[in-house]
Formats: C-alpha cells, sequence, structure tokens
C-alpha cells in the first residue's frame, strides 16, 4: 500500500507499531513534512505519553492543521492512544487545544478508588451494529468493529480518558470499565477509527484490530450502523503475568539470560563459576510471547560503561524483540547519564529515549531512584524537575516510568530501635526478631542505603512515577513465595500499580499474591526459563481460582 503513512511527532516507542504492521504484510511512510500527511490515502497517528507534550509537538512541527484537513477530506484515519486523545477538544492534563474534530474533555482517572494509571489488559464492550445485531458485518468494505471482539482484552496504559456521556454517543465504538468509571475505548465515524488501548501490544487480538483497518475500506457507512448503550459488565480488567529476563554478558563476552540465588549469577556448583546461562534473549522473550506472558521485562545487569550509547547491546536486543513480540517491553539497567568513550554526554532522558525508539515501551529505574529520592529528601521534598523520573514522566508520561525497588530486612527487636517504617514479619530474623525494616540498597544489591521502601516508593510516585517492581532480596531465587508484609505496606502506601517480584516458585504463589494483596502484577524469571512452572499453567490455576487473567492467543 504506496499511500499507507504514519505520524510520528517523536513521542516513545512507534517501532513495534511498524513491526507489527510489516509482521502484516505491509510497509509504512513516515510523515517527515506537513504536506506529507495530505499525501497519504490512510494515515496512522500513534501517541504515546502527555496529551500537552502530543499537542505541543504537532503545533510546532506545523502538523496539526494538515492534519484536520485530512480527517476532513474523508480519506481512512486511524489513531492510537494519544492519537485518539488529540481527536477531542482538549484535556485536563494540558491547557493546549486538541484538535476539536470530536466533542469532549479527556479526563484525569480518580485515584482515590483505584490504581493510576490504568495499566494492563481489559475488554472493550462493542456498541455498533447493523439493524441485524452483527457487529462484526462489513459495511462498504469494512467491518464496523475492526475486528474488536467482546471476548478479548487489550493493553492499556493511561491516567487520561474520555468519559462515556451521551455528548459523544454516536462517535463511540466500545466502552470500558475500570473500576467505578466507563471511558470510551474505541471510536469510529465514517473515515474515523481510533483506539485508547495500543493495537500494537495487544497480542494477535490487537493485531487483528490492525489488520481490519490495513485490508478494509477504511470507511464506514454510518447511515446502517444501529448504536446501543453500554451494559456496565463485570471487572474485566486482568491481573498480569511478567516474564522477566536478566540479561548480562558472560565471561565470553556474549549476552546471555541469567538468573540469580539472592543476586548471585554465578554457578555454584561443578568445575567453574561461569555466569548461569539460561538462554538467548531474544529466543526467550519470543518464547514467553508464544506462551502468554502478558509482558517481558529485561533488566540489563552488564554495565556496558565503555560502550558508546547508540552501539549498547540492548538496543539491538530491544530491536530484535520487537519483531516477533507484540506484547508491552519493558528494559531497566543504566537508565541514567551516560558519558560516551569520547565524552559526549547523554542525560538518562536522552538514554530513556534511546530505548523508546528502540522497542521498549516502557523504563525500569533502580539506583538512580533511590539517588534521586535522596536528593529529594534533602531537599525538603521539593522536586527540581531534573531527576530522570521527573523528565522521562514529562515527555512520555508517568506510565513510562517504572521504579524497581531491590530492598532486603533489616531486623529489629522492637519498633523503637529504628527511625525508619517497621514491617512485623512471618519470618523471623536470626535472634528470633518480629520485626524489621526494609532498606534499599544500589549496585545490584551490594550497597545499603539509609532510606526505607515506604519513604522511596512515596517519594518516587510524588516525582512522576507510574508503576512500581517491587522486589525482595531475602526471597530472590528461594522459590519461597512473595513477600506478602512489604507488598501489603507498599500497596496501601501509593496509588498506582504494584509489580510483585522475588520468590516465586509454583503455581499457587501467583494466586497467593493476588488474594492477599491485590497487586496489579506478578514477575517470575527463574522457574518460567526452566519450564518449572509453565506460564500457562499459572494461568490455568489462576482461572480455577477465579482471578482474572487472559487468554493465550496462540494464532493470528
Amino acid at each position: 500500500m504506496p499511500g499507507l503513512y504514519m505520524l510520528d511527532y517523536g513521542a516513545g516507542n512507534v517501532r513495534s507499531l511498524v513491526n507489527a504492521v510489516n509482521r502484516l504484510g505491509y510497509e509504512l511512510q513516515f510523515v517527515k513534512d506537513p504536506s506529507d500527511i495530505l499525501k497519504a490515502d490512510k494515515l496512522i497517528f500513534p501517541g504515546v505519553g502527555a496529551f500537552g507534550h502530543a499537542m505541543e509537538a504537532l503545533n510546532k512541527k506545523g502538523y496539526a492543521q494538515p492534519l484536520k484537513e485530512y480527517i476532513a477530506s474523508g480519506r481512512p484515519f486511524m489513531g492510537i492512544c494519544v492519537g485518539m486523545q488529540s481527536l477531542f477538544e482538549g484535556s485536563d492534563e494540558s491547557n493546549l487545544a486538541g484538535l476539536g474534530v470530536i466533542p469532549g474533555i479527556v479526563k484525569e482517572f480518580n485515584k482515590d478508588t483505584k490504581a493510576v494509571p490504568h495499566m494492563g489488559w481489559n475488554a472493550a464492550q462493542v456498541l455498533k451494529s447493523t439493524p441485524e445485531g452483527a457487529d462484526d458485518a462489513t459495511i462498504s468494505g469494512q467491518a464496523i468493529n475492526y475486528s474488536i471482539n467482546d471476548d478479548s482484552e487489550y493493553y492499556f496504559v493511561h491516567s487520561f480518558a474520555v468519559p462515556y456521556t451521551d455528548k459523544v454517543k454516536d462517535w463511540v465504538l466500545t466502552t470500558t470499565q475500570y473500576g467505578d468509571e466507563v471511558f470510551v475505548s474505541s471510536v469510529q465515524r465514517g473515515n474515523v477509527f481510533a483506539t485508547q488501548f495500543h493495537p500494537e501490544k495487544s497480542g494477535y487480538a490487537g493485531l487483528r484490530v490492525l489488520r481490519s483497518f490495513l485490508t478494509g475500506t477504511g470507511i464506514v457507512d454510518d447511515s446502517k450502523v444501529v448504536v446501543k448503550e453500554p451494559v456496565v459488565p463485570a471487572n474485566r480488567l486482568t491481573k498480569r503475568i511478567i516474564a522477566c529476563l536478566d540479561v548480562r554478558s558472560n565471561d565470553n563476552g556474549d549476552l546471555v539470560v541469567t538468573k540469580g540465588d539472592q543476586y548471585d549469577v554465578r554457578e555454584k556448583i561443578g568445575d567453574g563459576n561461569d555466569v548461569r546461562n539460561l538462554g538467548k534473549p531474544v529466543d526467550l522473550a519470543r518464547r514467553y510471547f508464544e506462551e502468554g506472558a502478558d509482558e517481558v521485562t529485561f533488566l540489563n545487569i552488564t554495565s556496558f560503561r565503555n560502550c558508546p550509547l547508540g552501539d549498547l547491546p540492548m538496543l539491538e536486543v530491544l530491536k530484535r524483540t520487537s519483531e516477533t513480540v507484540f506484547v508491552p517491553l519493558t528494559i531497566g539497567g543504566g537508565i541514567r547519564d551516560v558519558v560516551d568513550p569520547d565524552g559526549t554526554i547523554h542525560p538518562a532522558f536522552e538514554v530513556a529515549g534511546e530505548y523508546f525508539r528502540s522497542g521498549a515501551d516502557k523504563v525500569s529505574i533502580g539506583s538512580d531512584a533511590v539517588y534521586a529520592v535522596e536528593k529529594y529528601l534533602a531537599n525538603g521534598c521539593k522536586k527540581d524537575g531534573t531527576s530522570a523520573i521527573e523528565t522521562i514522566a514529562k515527555a512520555y508520561g508517568a506510565q513510562a516510568v517504572v521504579v524497581s525497588v531491590d530492598p532486603r530486612r533489616v531486623y529489629v527487636k522492637d519498633p523503637s530501635e529504628t527511625i525508619h517504617r517497621v514491617v512485623k514479619n512471618s519470618q523471623k530474623g536470626p535472634n528470633g526478631e518480629e520485626y524489621c525494616w526494609y532498606q534499599c540498597t544500589v549496585k545490584g544489591g551490594r550497597e545499603g542505603r539509609d532510606i526505607d521502601v515506604h519513604q522511596l516508593v512515596t517519594a518516587c510516585e510524588a516525582l512522576g512515577a507510574g508503576e512500581i517492581l517491587l522486589n525482595c532480596m531475602d526471597r530472590d531465587g528461594t522459590n519461597s513465595g512473595y513477600e506478602l508484609e512489604l507488598i501489603n505496606d507498599v500497596k496501601a502506601a501509593v496509588s498506582i500499580p504494584v509489580i510483585a517480584s522475588s520468590g516465586a516458585g509454583c503455581v499457587e504463589h501467583f494466586d497467593e499474591v493476588f488474594e492477599k494483596t491485590n497487586v496489579e502484577a506478578a514477575l517470575a524469571a527463574g522457574i518460567f526459563h526452566r519450564r518449572e512452572v509453565p506460564i500457562q499453567n499459572v494461568k490455568d490455576h489462576l482461572r480455577k481460582c477465579n482471578v482474572n487473567c487472559r487468554a493465550v492467543d496462540a494464532e493470528l
């Protein structure tokens, strides 16, 4: 399709969308100049992050007016995430006006009743059909529902949404329930189609949506469409199962997936002391996608200090992974200021941008988050806008910033012995202590700092982080279950989503952590790598326990 264009204003991960379109057998051309927009026969506008940042970029690059002219011309348009939000009149997130194609204002979710951002896999209820009641019918060569299926789940990641009201009723293709709110999850009218969810990150269910736009005419005769009222469904937001790959170079210089035992990744038995090798990162990531992982996280535990930013090995890993893995990808490790061998300085914001452009959807910040919080606390809990958390969140949105916490227990006989937040722990200390505080560490757990987890996570949320990846050094590699006391304490302290990590050893541990902590996601590594606990077994067990989880789409 020579006239298929994508409008990239410079925000986030568009590589995954390009790879998804390529996977479906099509090639995209990039809009490089405002005049290119009006050359398109079909136009896709993906957006990531903040509404204001997107509209500012569109206006600055001269794209806004040609974009409105293109839509008014009647040619097919598809927007994704902020690309959908930009069609409305404005957003509470910014003072800048939207394109004004659709009436309505984008609103922030209520943080008092649920975790925000809305992050994960949720259902989309189709509201448009033919008079005969078929929502998958084709009119003038285009499926009304663009292959969105009531029975599938799609990947959402956003803090702002358009509430469903009668004002936007004629535009609404699907609605989605998140907690106590019903919002517009896709729109369709004439030549306009847009989704709040990310089809390129929604597995094969999402690829089918993209395929419908690419193969169809992209235009629906609205006079032949019947609109129905949404029915408030049962909660369909699923619990996420995340596969984590610790990646580092072995003694031969090859990148391998490894797994530590309380953060020690070297073999303890046999003739050698080599780095434990569990496979190649790209191959394992593809396997996890096919087995049903809801997300894949790469934790780069090799520094690559003498490597120029553009040559970082993990960039290539991400690029290759995103060609065949169509679920969200997170990269952690090395998200900090980087100095090239020639002395060129790259701030953390620029480093994150390289990872996003290489295929990452989120970046995970570890040690630098601790240092940023120490500075924040020393400054009287005042933000200065310079930390990696703040700069990345400002441009790419809070949902793009994950803070990875590496704490360890410090036991005390009595809470009065420390100024830090103390938790009563089921695992007693070496001298029978019942209480402990969780000390944050840096440098891969090698150095403890005088800051506890409660201080860290609350400060990181204030700085703009969108998710917490909560590890526990004492549980790492033990297969003894998650650190429930720690997880509950963090869940009560923040309103952003939390991922439980460290300690999973059997399917029952996943049910236990979801039931006893209400955490949004659970992560595991070694048991998935070695197939000791297959991902499908975890999901089968969760369904038996009435825990919502995404079904595995085996084929396109």
